[in-house]
């Protein structure tokens, strides 16, 4: 039986605290303890990033709980030409279904929706290179260490 996700967008100030808290307990889950990488996941003062008034988060619900969630930064946060998506996260127990494709598709659709014609650039786990190409991207480097995890650039025209 498959678990219909909600879907729901908002800025950083339209986040209540219970979903703020959600939102980092889901990437700290992820991020930090399930793949033991030690990094600062609160972004500093240099950047707003999480904070910043054009940063759209997008928050996946099945059964009233978090299982998916990514952000998509405006130009000149991550880069200075191009926007961005980031903190793409799955719940362990939400894996292996599909959802990580409906959750990039809903992101893609709010990249077209709030910044039309726009490339997107991300910086991918290396991994996860053909997860990305199925939704367009190309890969755009070699491959670079970002907290020691393989990464690489890739652009989506």
């Amino acid at each position: 039986m498959t678990i219909k996700t909600t879907w729901q967008t908002k800025a950083f100030t339209e986040l209540s605290l219970n979903q703020l808290y959600d939102v980092l307990k889901l990437r700290i889950d992820v991020f930090v303890v399930e793949q033991t990488c030690f990094y600062p996941d609160l972004d500093g003062d240099k950047n707003l990033l999480d904070r910043h008034p054009q940063t759209l988060h997008l928050l996946g619900y099945q059964a009233e709980q978090l299982v998916a969630y990514l952000r998509i930064l405006p130009k000149g946060q991550n880069y200075a030409n191009n926007i961005s998506i980031g903190r793409v996260v799955i719940a362990n127990q939400a894996r292996g279904g599909g959802l990580g494709h409906e959750l990039m598709t809903e992101a893609l659709s709010l990249c077209q929706q709030h910044y039309p014609n726009e490339e997107i650039k991300i910086s991918a786990q290396q991994h996860l290179k053909s997860y990305y190409q199925k939704h367009g991207f190309t890969q755009i480097s070699a491959m670079y260490l970002e907290d020691d995890i393989p990464h690489i650039a890739m652009l989506r025209n």
